[in-house]
């Protein structure tokens, strides 16, 4: 696997303190001190801090998508029960067992919050990325032949999104448990084709 670029290199550096403390706390002499960066290769690379926060949301965005993509796409559960997959990857996050890194909430909801005009690039970015994962739990209730799936997923997706901010509330993976048990009962009411 190649080596990192540079642009990678701050992107990474601030990514991980967006998410450990926000991005209105995060300066970016403490993302170039974080990353052993120079400011020179940060300013080659974004011209502000908004382009830097926007390129970490996108980093994460694909991160989120490939991660709980691949647990849909991968799980081992019968066809029918398969879209709780989504639960066994949050909680699998939520207990650091990941390549996402340590669990400190949705770096998204966090976005949205701190830049709550709904015109913002970054709260636009922060709601884009949520879109895209509906999509790709649109498409793993399709696979396990759900009808209407649009409307499953969406509620997968508010189940999964509400388990997620309990989760950091109470720093506890006891909320997806409750999730997943909903989602359960949601599945087993619903009709497949």
């Amino acid at each position: 696997m190649p080596r990192p670029s540079r642009r990678d290199d701050v992107v990474g550096s601030a990514m991980k303190l967006f998410a450990e403390e926000g991005f209105h706390a995060v300066g970016i002499d403490r993302i170039l001190s974080q990353g052993g960066l120079a400011k020179m290769t940060l300013y080659r690379h974004f011209d502000s801090k908004q382009a830097l926060i926007l390129a970490s949301l996108d980093a994460r965005n694909r991160q989120i998508l490939a991660w709980f993509g691949r647990k849909l796409a991968e799980s081992d559960l019968p066809p029918p029960d398969r879209p709780l997959a989504l639960f066994d990857a949050l909680e699998e996050w939520i207990g650091g067992q990941t390549e996402l890194g340590p669990f400190n909430g949705c770096m998204f909801v966090r976005a949205a919050g701190e830049f709550p005009d709904l015109a913002d690039p970054i709260h636009k970015a922060a709601a884009e990325a949520k879109e895209n994962l509906r999509a790709t739990i649109v498409s793993a209730v399709e696979l396990a032949g759900y009808l209407e799936a649009e409307d499953l997923a969406g509620e997968l997706m508010v189940l999964k999104e509400g388990a997620t901010v309990l989760a950091q509330i109470h720093g506890s993976a006891e909320p997806v448990q409750h999730a997943r048990r909903t989602a359960r009962a949601r599945l087993r009411a619903w009709l497949r084709a």
